[in-house]
């Protein structure tokens, strides 16, 4: 079977990939003058990104279109973005809702769940999305229970990839341009990494400039 150097349409996704790059790396030399992270330049990001607004209407509107449960999740203290979290595999209440939105954990998970997420990235720094698959586990012991995190650096799992693409059609609408997340994953050239290798370890990616500051597939843990 031919590659994509036999594709017929591989000049249009050229050009489509060529366009993101260019919007990351205006956004990147616009919001970091200095070209160090974790040291943007305040003006610059003012309201340049996706407002709250906006991602509430684009959470809402994508439980329509994807037939899905989704769950808006304003980003936390460092992040530069917030989050839409679209339910692929499992059953409402689901354990995002237990997590991010204060949502008792159902008596009938005593014997765990494994659920199935794309988390839309929002960024705050310029008006972009990524997506990634997460899954979030219920786990049970003696001690009690636990749901953990664990995010993928994309979307890989093919039952995700029919909404994955249906979303990623509706972000025009908003204004708001799709970024493969495999497209930042990778340090930015010329640019450095100011205090983030001792405070996370290892180089900061695309992602930890325009989106959040931890690593893309951090695991987190949160007892319930």
């Amino acid at each position: 079977m031919g590659g994509c150097t036999e594709c017929a349409s591989k000049g249009a996704c050229d050009d489509r990939k060529g366009a993101m790059l260019d919007g990351v790396r205006a956004a990147l030399d616009r919001v970091y003058p200095s070209r160090t992270w974790g040291q943007p330049d305040d003006a610059a990001r003012y309201r340049a990104g996706v407002c709250e607004h906006d991602g509430e209407a684009l959470a809402d509107e994508l439980a329509v279109a994807l037939s899905a449960s989704t769950l808006y999740v304003p980003g936390g203290d460092e992040a530069y973005c917030d989050f839409i979290y679209v339910q692929c595999v499992g059953r409402e209440p689901n354990l995002a809702q237990v997590v991010y939105a204060g949502v008792p954990l159902p008596d009938e998970l005593d014997g765990g769940a494994d659920e199935l997420y794309l988390r839309v990235c929002l960024s705050s720094m310029a008006p972009l999305a990524a997506v990634q698959q997460t899954a979030l586990t219920l786990m049970r012991d003696a001690g009690g229970a636990a749901i953990v995190e664990r995010p993928r650096p994309g979307v890989y799992d093919p039952p995700l990839l029919p909404r994955m693409q249906r979303l990623v059609a509706i972000l025009p609408a908003y204004g708001i341009a799709h970024v493969d997340f495999g497209e930042i994953c990778a340090p930015p050239p010329g640019f450095d990494a100011g205090d983030y290798p001792a405070r996370y370890g290892g180089e900061p990616l695309v992602v930890n400039y325009l989106f959040y500051p931890e690593p893309p597939t951090t695991v987190v843990t949160t007892p319930v």
